[in-house]
């Protein structure tokens, strides 16, 4: 057994409880894929992240950082709040240096770039996601409860980013907040059985409510998910019709899990979409494995 520092992060949250666990080990040099996974199953978190040394010429002296991301059943390539988090985490320790405000994270899905914003719990980071690439598959019948909510003209559409994530847009969030799903028919039916279902919300201070549903990699319903909030953005840039104004906007997401998640969401003039927000730090120790 090797003692390894570790970290428990809140991640898009504004105070510790409202946003998304995640665990860092933040050195995991000499651990295979295999004990990486079975520390994250024990662990037993949305996803766990994995800071490795990063490959030369990842990016600029100092500011670039490496990183694995698993989840308690699976490696995933990219994930948004583990993404955001890892920033949060380089910085506060050292592991790497913002220049000019940006960072490099070297992780399965390629050299993302990252941008810094302020210090101290103020600070804010933001990743920009893999390019979304819509999925041209047959859409699957959705579950009774679904298809029923389903807002007029808008079928389900299959997006990766690096996970695939079906979108389904609702007519109104208060039937976003109401829904109880056939979480077994929805990892039966749907390919890869991770639906992501938004509406928008009519003013405040977000512009769009999302939902995640992942119960085909084990996970019924995830309290904030950068990943999903990304491709929505892209889902809907597409469409010309992004909320809020300037290519931003703000998503809720965790409420019916008791948080209160913000994901500040960026679409830039090149159409690449970026997603960020604040991390709250709840543990800090080390973890024997």
């Amino acid at each position: 057994m090797t003692a390894r520092r570790y970290l428990q992060l809140d991640v898009f949250a504004d105070r510790p409880g409202a946003g998304n666990p995640l665990g860092a080990i933040l050195d995991a040099a000499g651990m295979d894929a295999a004990s990486m996974q079975a520390l994250a199953a024990w662990l037993n978190l949305s996803e766990t992240i994995f800071f490795l040394p990063p490959d030369q010429g990842a990016g600029a002296a100092g500011n670039a950082y490496r990183v694995r991301i698993f989840t308690p059943r699976m490696e995933l390539p990219f994930a948004g709040h583990p993404s955001v988090g890892a920033a949060w985490a380089a910085v506060e320790t050292g592991l790497a240096r913002p220049r000019d405000g940006k960072l490099v994270q070297q992780c399965a899905a390629g050299l993302l770039p990252v941008a810094v914003d302020g210090s101290g719990a103020a600070r804010t980071l933001a990743v920009r996601s893999p390019r979304a690439q819509l999925r041209e598959i047959e859409t699957p019948p959705l579950p009774d409860g679904l298809a029923k909510i389903a807002a007029p003209g808008r079928a389900p559409a299959l997006w990766n980013n690096g996970p695939d994530w079906w979108l389904l847009e609702v007519a109104d969030e208060a039937t976003l907040r109401a829904l109880r799903s056939d979480f077994a028919a929805l990892a039966a039916q749907l390919p890869g059985g991770k639906l992501a279902v938004f509406a928008p919300t009519g003013g405040g201070d977000c512009q769009l409510a999302v939902r995640a549903f992942a119960p085909g990699v084990g996970i019924v319903e995830d309290p904030v998910t950068g990943s999903a909030n990304a491709l929505i953005a892209a889902h809907l840039h597409r469409q010309g019709r992004l909320p809020g104004r300037d290519g931003r906007y703000v998503a809720s997401q965790g409420r019916e899990l008791g948080r209160d998640g913000r994901v500040e969401v960026r679409v830039d003039d090149e159409g690449e979409v970026w997603i960020g927000g604040r991390v709250q730090p709840v543990i800090e120790g080390r973890i024997d494995w």
